[in-house]
């Protein structure tokens, strides 16, 4: 599959109510208000003052533009004496001041007032890279698709494409790691772990590949599986053995009969050894992934334990 990012909108965005195109914002909602829509459309940010008289112009006139796109971009806009701390960030000197946020990063910008020609070009240059988002997404979806299909081949170069336009896309980082992997190539999926931004860290794909790939790289020795076994059958209660074999049987794949053993723990004495089953169940969920099977199945009956 062929892929080309930046190129002209492939179709016309869906229709944004008028009240969602234009409105205010402040340091505490910059991340709901721009960040985080930026990964879908284009945002732009005009920042302003009420004793700029260029704003005056120019906040009019930019307004203008946004709703004429018809859905294309999205504007934001910034009081600076309202909101000093996310000015300083931004490191905005002058006004009026406007950035252009694209999947999250700042892509453009300009300073001062604009005749509303040049307004216009810099919304329309703005809105053909909205398609991109949407395209990366898409993308990302292929490769998904692919990865549960177990081509890990293809679905690699698609992860490895994405990741050389929006480098810090985590779905991307966290699939590649998966293929890496599958593909028994460790050692690059260390170093493809490793593009992971400190900000993301904690991102539930990042965790889950992660824990993983520790997996992979730390293999669990099964051959105690059945000593441990014997040891539950004569003491039931004997509930370091059932963690360890827990762990095992994760390493086998067997991993509902791991969830079991838990469970008992947890269901028996869930304070035992500073809750180590609860803590380790825990980090089986994250290392199968949110939507996994098992995971969906393990929080059932931890909440059905817990909450009882």
């Amino acid at each position: 599959m062929s892929m080309t990012f930046g190129g002209q909108p492939t179709g016309t965005p869906a229709p944004v109510a008028a009240v969602d195109l234009i409105k205010d914002s402040s340091t505490q909602n910059f991340m709901q208000d721009v960040i985080e829509p930026s990964r879908q459309q284009p945002v732009i940010v005009d920042f302003w003052a009420p004793w700029c008289g260029p704003c005056k112009q120019l906040g009019p006139a930019l307004e203008k533009v946004v709703r004429a796109a018809g859905g294309k971009v999205r504007m934001v806009k910034i009081n600076i004496d309202e909101n000093q701390q996310l000015a300083q960030q931004m490191r905005i000197q002058s006004i009026p001041a406007v950035y252009a946020f694209v999947n999250g990063q700042p892509v453009d910008g300009f300073m001062g007032a604009l005749p509303e020609g040049q307004i216009k070009q810099f919304v329309d240059r703005l809105g053909g890279q909205g398609s991109m988002a949407e395209e990366i997404e898409a993308v990302l979806a292929d490769a998904r698709a692919l990865v549960e299909q177990k081509d890990y081949q293809h679905a690699a170069q698609l992860f490895a494409q994405l990741l050389e336009v929006d480098r810090e896309n985590v779905g991307a980082i966290a699939g590649l790691v998966r293929c890496e992997m599958a593909l028994g190539d460790l050692e690059n999926a260390q170093k493809t772990l490793a593009l992971v931004p400190p900000a993301k860290t904690s991102d539930p794909e990042v965790l889950s590949v992660k824990a993983q790939l520790d997996l992979a790289l730390n293999p669990v020795d099964v051959s105690e599986i059945g000593t441990l076994k014997a040891q539950i059958d004569k003491n039931p209660d004997d509930f370091q053995a059932r963690l360890d074999l827990a762990v095992l049987l994760n390493g086998a794949s067997e991993r509902e009969a791991a969830t079991d053993h838990l469970i008992y723990i947890i269901k028996k004495m869930r304070a035992w050894n500073d809750e180590a089953a609860r803590k380790q169940l825990v980090k089986f969920f994250e290392a199968w992934g949110p939507k996994d099977e098992f995971t969906l199945a393990g929080r059932r009956k931890l909440s059905s334990v817990l909450f009882s």
